[in-house]
């Protein structure tokens, strides 16, 4: 055997960061020096790296138990990067995306919101205090799956290991209306995680907005600019066990009426930082969009189900991977970088590869621009003993 798992993991996820999100891409990069030299071999005298077919019968190779196990690493490459101070918040946001199928894959199903045959992943990020988006989740569901649809467990699974860390560590859920469910809010308040959630347009909530909406209908008329005004009021829907406290946005602009509604177990704060707080979860299409557009997440085209969510969960550990070198490059131009900036700036680069009995040496041109960086991120690299 030339290519233990070990090696074979570590060629997926370098050729995905790389922006190669197919199988058939290795059956040229397993012959580059870079590709190589990354995953520890020589890059001349080496043997090559696994070829499209023993790749993809590794994805097919994977069992259910297996994947559970990927996922806990995943969490854990989190917490690990905040092991030196316990953080004071924790903020976890919560989405679905669409995925679209083209072909035979297990359990791709017709959704009518997405108008397409799908999968239906759930993503979750994680914010510490006042840091980044941290990828903590990624789970691929049936295509006809509801939003909800084991985010309850995911939350749970999620939580706990969080407080195992820092048990006084304040946790704050966030979602949009997908997630609007009382199961939700009952375990919430139930073990004291806090949540701002997004809440579908109904009768009842049109009717307590509309005073507002009116006043808000007449300032605009008045002034011809925006209007945006934050109200709120106890509310319970039949499903409900008790009254909750709803925020409620009457904004009006030439566009119209955009009335917004969010539920939240935070009591302390008035209505409009506590909308403030619900909206920044927006950040987290960002964090979507690049593991879809930038890494190709969505690249699910293996006829079993299991072996696209091992997929999904190799995209994760490589935007994982990019998330670190974002960190590290802190101070710099890259800084805030989106996934495909770093590939195109810091990843495509052409370098002299030389091979001795030493050693090898990796040369960058005389007036490569990201030269300086490099050595940065070498450095950090290092200091953080990864």
């Amino acid at each position: 055997m030339r290519h233990s798992l070990a090696d074979l993991l570590r060629q997926r996820v370098y050729q995905i960061a790389q922006g190669y999100e197919d199988c058939n891409d290795a059956d040229d990069l397993r012959h580059d020096a870079m590709f190589k030299t990354a995953i520890g071999r020589l890059p001349a005298s080496g043997h090559d790296l696994a070829s499209q077919p023993t790749l993809s019968r590794f994805e097919n190779s994977v069992r259910p138990r297996q994947l559970l196990a990927m996922a806990r690493v995943l969490l854990e490459a989190f917490l690990k990067q905040y092991a030196t101070a316990a953080p004071e918040r924790i903020v976890l946001d919560f989405d679905a995306t669409d995925d679209e199928t083209h072909g035979q894959q297990q359990f791709a199903e017709f959704h009518g919101f997405y108008d397409e045959h799908c999968y239906l992943p759930l993503i979750v990020t994680a914010k510490v205090d006042e840091g980044p988006k941290e990828l903590v989740a990624a789970m691929l569901r049936p295509g006809r799956s509801h939003a909800s649809t084991n985010a309850l467990s995911v939350l749970k699974r999620l939580v706990a290991a969080i407080r195992s860390r820092w048990p006084k560590v304040q946790i704050l859920l966030r979602a949009d209306a997908g997630f609007a469910i009382p199961d939700i809010y009952d375990w919430c308040e139930d073990n004291g995680v806090k949540y701002l959630i997004g809440l579908a347009q109904n009768v009842v909530l049109l009717r307590f907005v509309e005073p507002h909406l009116a006043d808000a209908r007449a300032e605009f008329e008045q002034t011809g600019a925006k209007v945006r005004n934050l109200h709120e009021a106890l509310y319970a829907a039949d499903s409900w066990s008790h009254s909750r406290r709803v925020l409620m946005k009457a904004e009006v602009a030439e566009q119209g009426d955009n009335p917004r509604f969010v539920v939240t177990s935070l009591a302390a704060g008035d209505a409009a930082a506590l909308y403030d707080l619900y909206a920044q979860r927006g950040e987290m299409e960002n964090r979507i969009k690049e593991l879809k557009n930038d890494l190709q997440m969505d690249r699910t085209s293996c006829h079993r189900f299991v072996a696209n969510q091992f997929r999904v969960l190799l995209h994760a550990a490589a935007f994982v991977l990019l998330s670190f070198m974002r960190k590290l490059l802190a101070g710099t131009r890259l800084a805030n970088a989106q996934v495909g900036t770093l590939q195109r700036h810091l990843l495509k680069l052409g370098v002299l590869v030389k091979e001795t009995c030493r050693r090898v040496l990796l040369s960058f041109a005389s007036h490569c621009p990201v030269q300086g960086l490099w050595v940065l991120l070498l450095r950090r690299i290092r200091a953080a003993a990864i």
